[in-house]
């Protein structure tokens, strides 16, 4: 089975959990809209990527942790999105889910989704309590703070915030978290592929920097000029467009020198390369090359 279909898979019965009876109708319906359909499922692809590098002797806990890290990230865009953050009327060509369902039940949403991840966890990975115990502390760590998405969305609260500090909490998190958990449901050592992850991180964060300055809303599926708007540090205004884009292409090239000694390192390495080209639209794809 390719990773797309055991992802969704895999998401699909995490969001089955959250709708069995009993649940509150429009609750149940928001957790399945801010799921479905996803993006590119980047970070959840990652994770598989590393777990099958590392020898996936056990897609059923690495599905499970690739479906965490996707649950997490659908809660932060669900939270992110709300009027009290962003107050963002659009995410992936819809309206956002606190447009569609009202604001207490996209908070509500993005809670859920959050237990949900591990809850997912629990059940893929149960037949090993050892990489369970693992995942749970490396899931649990890129979501809360000082250094998960939770500090990385609080970061936005404080009167001055470093960029390198705001995006590696706010996106590299989850990127970091995508290849230890990928690395600890195979079995692997974790800590040495989280500086993969970081790479990746702060490549997609500079990259949808480039995106909040350089696209419209209809290539990007959400609001642009932001970051601008709010005075969020944005890669792409601090060091303009031909300086973002050297540092992505740097990023890149780092993250793929870091991969750790693996059984299937030559695949990981062009699997990223071609998975970056995602991290921009069409138009700034090819200033990459």
């Amino acid at each position: 089975m390719d990773a797309n279909r055991r992802i969704e898979q895999a998401l699909d019965a995490a969001v089955a959990h959250a709708e069995a009876p009993g649940a509150p109708p429009l609750l149940a319906e928001a957790i399945r809209y801010a799921v479905f359909p996803g993006g590119h499922r980047i970070r959840p692809r990652l994770c598989l990527s590393v777990a099958r590098a590392c020898g996936d002797d056990d897609p059923a806990a690495s599905d499970a942790a690739a479906a965490a890290i996707e649950l997490l990230h659908c809660a932060s865009l669900v939270h992110d999105d709300l009027p009290c953050f962003d107050d963002a009327p659009m995410r992936r060509q819809k309206p956002s889910v606190h447009a569609a369902f009202g604001e207490p039940l996209a908070v509500l949403t993005g809670d859920a989704l959050i237990v949900s991840a591990f809850e997912t966890l629990a059940r893929g990975a149960a037949r090993s309590p050892g990489r369970l115990a693992a995942l749970v502390g490396l899931v649990a760590r890129a979501a809360g703070s000082p250094n998960g998405i939770a500090a990385g969305q609080a970061w936005e609260s404080e009167r001055h915030v470093g960029l390198t500090e705001y995006q590696q909490a706010k996106t590299g998190a989850l990127f970091a978290a995508a290849t230890v958990t990928g690395a600890a449901a195979a079995g692997a050592q974790a800590l040495p592929w989280r500086l993969l992850g970081e790479c990746l991180g702060e490549a997609y964060q500079v990259a949808d920097d480039l995106r909040d300055v350089a696209c419209r809303q209809e290539e990007v599926g959400k609001p642009v000029g932001r970051d601008a708007t709010l005075g969020r540090p944005n890669a792409a205004a601090l060091l303009g467009m031909a300086g973002a884009l050297s540092r992505l292409k740097h990023l890149v090239r780092e993250a793929v020198e870091v991969i750790p000694a693996c059984p299937g390192a030559d695949e990981l390495r062009a699997e990223i390369e071609a998975q970056t080209r995602l991290f921009l639209p069409a138009s700034l794809a090819r200033e990459l090359v």
